[in-house]
């Protein structure tokens, strides 16, 4: 496949799949996570600052975006915040520091993954493949149209609604609340609801699963307070309310 330069400090592998973009300032850790992507047979898109990185995720519709955090322009705090507010495009952000903060941060914007320079390119190729197999089983076994009361969460069509009113969720708290929906009244531990988005072992805080708790509730509950749907099990977790509970 050709490479063709769409604009100074972009480079775009052709193919007819939707591409990886690599949103990485520094070239040669760009170029070597490209070539390990590409051995496996995706097709890459690479941006070297924030800017271009919205850019060209707007021109190419990305299946995944591999993000460092600290780039010029817009850094990758900013765009994973604004990718989030009509994309659910898996997102795995890479960073030079190992402080827990920045793993809540990048998580509770809405990032499927976090890797720490230095970092091994099989490892990541490995993490973007596992990502996006449990992305695509998902979509595949997903069932029928789920409601609770006003509550309607469309697999298919990859949509919630309050009230008729379309809800916009991040790729996190949708996953979130199909997860809790499938199951109601099932009292899930902050583990296993981890355990949906991360299953090859890594290491991730709990406390995670309350952050994504409570944006999700400042958007589907009345009174975020006094839920209706999302109920607090005090000690271990969390559960959707039970269908004689509407």
């Amino acid at each position: 496949m050709k490479k063709i330069d769409h604009a100074k400090g972009v480079k775009v592998k052709t193919s007819r799949e939707k591409p990886v973009l690599i949103v990485e300032d520094d070239r040669k850790t760009a170029a070597l996570v490209a070539t390990y992507l590409e051995k496996e047979g995706y097709s890459t898109v690479i941006a070297y600052d924030g800017q271009q990185a919205l850019e060209m995720e707007r021109l190419h519709d990305p299946v995944f975006i591999v993000l460092d955090v600290m780039l010029p322009k817009v850094d990758g705090w900013e765009i994973c915040r604004r990718l989030r507010k009509h994309s659910d495009v898996p997102i795995l952000m890479l960073t030079a520091r190992e402080d827990e903060i920045d793993r809540v941060m990048g998580l509770s914007l809405g990032a499927d993954d976090y890797v720490v320079k230095p970092f091994s390119p099989r490892e990541l190729v490995e993490r973007v493949k596992a990502i996006l197999r449990r992305t695509r089983n998902a979509h595949a076994a997903e069932p029928a149209v789920l409601s609770h009361g006003s509550l309607v969460l469309d697999p298919e069509k990859h949509k919630v609604t309050l009230d008729d009113q379309l809800v916009t969720l991040t790729s996190l708290e949708y996953k979130l609340l199909y997860a809790l929906m499938r199951s109601p009244g099932r009292v899930f531990s902050r583990n296993e609801l981890l355990d949906h988005f991360y299953e090859q072992g890594e290491v991730v805080v709990d406390r995670v699963i309350d952050v994504h708790i409570g944006k999700l509730r400042q958007k589907i509950e009345q009174d975020p307070a006094n839920p209706r749907f999302i109920h607090t099990v005090r000690g271990f977790g969390y559960r959707f309310a039970d269908v004689d509970e509407e």
